[in-house]
Parts: structure tokens; sequence; C-alpha cells
């Protein structure tokens, strides 16, 4: 039976904070600043670990994270230079027997913007973040994104927009979430950056 592509998330150049964050948290190898990166998130969960075999022997890519939660294993590689990201994404694909059109489309499923953020709420953010700490008086951007993994390249693209504050990244699970901060016009531009790449990702719809 061929398995459901649920997310291939392709991430030409990670910026700064987003690659500190995935290094800080994935249990694989440190990814750096500058580097390309895919994400592959499969159904059943254990595709993964054939996916992860074929993109590993492709070329000379590294994993950050191989991962099965209860319903979908992700893998995320990630190399120096684009064309093997690509090329290790291709031979996954081709391997079996699917097309990048195959993937889910990202869904936008809820964005939050507050503004001057109360200090008890910022206290309470820092209480689980694994990113930088929420200031009190910043604006604050709450992003939920199914599939899960997309989270990681509308983060990317906000970083690249404004000068903003990853505080935290979800990229496991039926959503991914992420918590930006930042001047309330910082965080605006980032929302729309990330929106814009969102929305312009192909793929086909969820009929879970």
């Amino acid at each position: 039976m061929t398995p459901t592509l649920r997310t291939y998330a392709f991430v030409d150049r990670m910026q700064p904070q987003c690659a500190a964050h995935i290094a800080a948290t994935s249990p694989g190898d440190v990814p750096l600043a500058g580097m390309a990166e895919l994400y592959i998130e499969m159904a059943p969960g254990n595709e993964v670990f054939r996916a992860a075999d074929i993109a590993l022997k492709a070329s000379g890519v590294r994993p950050a994270l191989q991962i099965i939660e209860r319903e979908f294993g992700l893998l995320e590689i990630h190399s120096e230079q684009q064309a093997e990201v690509l090329a290790s994404g291709q031979a996954v694909l081709d391997e079996l027997g699917l097309t990048e059109a195959d993937r889910i489309r990202p869904t936008i499923a809820s964005v939050q913007f507050i503004t001057n953020v109360h200090p008890y709420q910022a206290q309470l953010l820092n209480k689980w973040r694994k990113g930088s700490m929420m200031m009190p008086g910043q604006s604050l951007l709450v992003m939920e994104v199914a599939p899960a993994a997309y989270i990681a390249v509308a983060a990317n693209e906000a970083e690249k927009a404004a000068e903003i504050t990853v505080v935290e990244l979800r990229a496991v699970g039926r959503f991914g979430r992420m918590f930006l901060s930042g001047t309330e016009s910082d965080v605006v531009t980032a929302r729309d950056a990330a929106v814009a790449a969102l929305e312009a990702m192909h793929g086909r719809e969820d009929r879970r």
C-alpha cells in the first residue's frame, strides 16, 4: 500500500533563530544557520524509517530528527548544499511512488495577534518555551497550522521578513504551532510573510 505523504516542506536557507531552536530541541545532528532542510511527514508513522533510509543513502544529508508520534512519522534532513537536500527528497518520492503534489496542502487553523502582552501571560509562556523569552509589553503572534511540520516553513519565512524573536516552535503532531514576539509592526510583517509562504504551497486536500 502506498504511504500517505502528509508534509514535504523544503526550507532553502535556515535563519539563525530557527536553526538554533532545532539544534536545541532535536536529538540528531545539529543544523546551522544558512543550511537547507527538508521535512517529510508520513503516515503510517513507521514509513518514516524507510524514508530516512532512502534519503540518507541518496546524498550527504544529515538528520536532525526521526520521530514517530501517535499517528505520524516525521523526518528532518539538512545540508550545506540545497542540491543534496533536494536530491535526497526526490529519491524518497521516487522510491515510494510519490510526487511533491501528493503532499497535503498546508492549512492555517488559527492566527492570534496580541499586542502589549501582559507580564503574567509572558511569564506563563516562558514556563514552557524552548526558544527566547517573551518580554512583557511586546506583541505576540501565535499561529497554528496543519499538517504540523509546515510551521517550520512559516517560522523561517517570518524570521527572514522581520526582526522578531522565536519564542517557541512545535512541528510534531496533528497541528504545528509557533510563538513569535517583537514590536507590533515587525510581528505584523512576520505574520504576513508566514501566511503568504503557506498559501503559496500547493498540494492536495486533507481528507481525514
